[in-house]
């Protein structure tokens, strides 16, 4: 039975609000829901849009070695960028308001657990994210709206709710990854739609954080 427009819409929408729920309120760890949620996916992709994920940007036969140096510099930008500009000017903002790094404190020092958030970093924060939010979320958009400027109206909300989906570390975690998300998704956008510039740039972005607070820094 084929869908009409609207049916398809809500049915984005529903999959969107999985995407965005199940992971927080699933109650199940980090390694399984996304195994979950990239299989609802899939299933949407296959029974419902008759896609796949290649229409996610993401395909193995894409892969390009200039994706791991190119998202390399561009985390290390984007890194400097936050570091010497965008904190100086949201701790004034909001002076009292603190990035909640509670979850990430077994790190500090350990190398064991460093090295495990790492690989953790790449498949979920890398793989998985990058999928789901500036692939499967983008898109939907992208079909939900039409005209010229469908595919800027797409990257804003994608990444509103990139931004909001880290609600539970605080208002400047919440724009710390909206900006992110918009610069992961510029780099995906400016290698011919080619998920694997914003995989590389993410883990790699993640990939500092973590480091920083393994020594300590942040």
């Amino acid at each position: 039975m084929k869908l009409s427009g609207l049916q398809q819409t809500i049915l984005s929408l529903l999959v969107i609000a999985f995407c965005f729920l199940f992971p927080h309120f699933g109650g199940l760890p980090i390694f399984i829901y996304p195994i979950i949620v990239l299989f609802v996916v899939w299933l949407f992709l296959k029974y419902i849009s008759k896609e796949n994920f290649t229409d996610l940007f993401f395909s193995f036969r894409r892969f390009e070695f200039r994706a791991v140096w190119v998202g390399a510099i561009a985390a290390i930008l984007l890194s400097l960028f936050f570091h010497f500009a965008w904190h100086p000017l949201i701790n004034n903002i909001l002076p009292d308001e603190k990035i909640d790094l509670s979850g990430f404190s077994g790190i500090r020092g350990n190398t064991a657990n460093y090295i495990f958030i790492l690989l953790l970093a790449l498949v979920v924060g890398g793989f998985y994210e990058e999928i789901i939010f500036h692939g499967f979320i983008f898109t939907r958009f992208e079909k939900m709206f039409s005209g010229k400027y469908a595919t800027a109206i797409s990257v804003v909300l994608s990444n509103i709710i990139f931004g909001l989906y880290h609600y539970h570390m605080g208002i400047k975690e919440i724009l710390l990854a909206a900006i992110a998300g918009f610069a992961y998704q510029a780099l995906i956008l400016k290698f011919n739609r080619n998920l694997w510039y914003g995989l590389f740039f993410h883990a790699f972005f993640d990939f500092i954080g973590l480091t920083l607070i393994y020594l300590g820094k942040i």
